[in-house]
């Protein structure tokens, strides 16, 4: 049986109805519209749906959209604003962080999450913070040179 729920995608408020066993990943992509947010194993092993909720990065397909309601969630979509890339974005493009683009937005936002605690992260706390985001095409060092190079842009030393 459907209930509805409001979330809070990019700082908008959502009414949607769902099935109480949809998850986060499938609200946001199928109901909402959020492509950036990939769906790839659907079974949390990946890092390919991860979103921010409340600032932390979690995996959407593990997640259940009703536990989520009142919170604060953050897709790929709320990184560029009015038309500018963020810091992170800029860097990924830059420093040839991603290859065929599919794990590119829930590494950006992990990357997003450790920044924004820590401006200025080791590479070793870089790689950590990725640790939960498979790359298929194997552009981890690239990654994690983009990242230190966003960590700079955004003020890092």
């Amino acid at each position: 049986m459907k209930q509805k729920i409001t979330l809070t995608v990019n700082k908008k408020e959502y009414d949607v109805e769902v099935e109480p066993y949809w998850t986060l990943a499938e609200c946001l992509r199928d109901r909402l519209g959020f492509l950036g947010v990939r769906v790839s194993c659907n079974n949390g092993d990946c890092g390919a749906c991860t979103v921010l909720l409340e600032g932390d990065p979690i995996l959407s397909c593990m997640t259940l959209a009703v536990e989520v309601e009142g919170k604060n969630i953050e897709t790929i979509e709320r990184l560029s604003e009015g038309g500018e890339l963020h810091p992170i974005q800029k860097a990924f493009i830059e420093h040839h962080g991603m290859q065929c683009g599919f794990c590119t937005p829930g590494m950006i936002l992990s990357a997003k999450a450790l920044l924004d605690r820590n401006a200025d992260p080791s590479d070793q706390e870089v790689r950590e913070a990725i640790s939960g985001n498979i790359c298929r095409c194997g552009s981890y060092p690239k990654i994690v040179k983009s990242i230190s190079a966003a960590a700079k842009m955004m003020g890092g030393d």
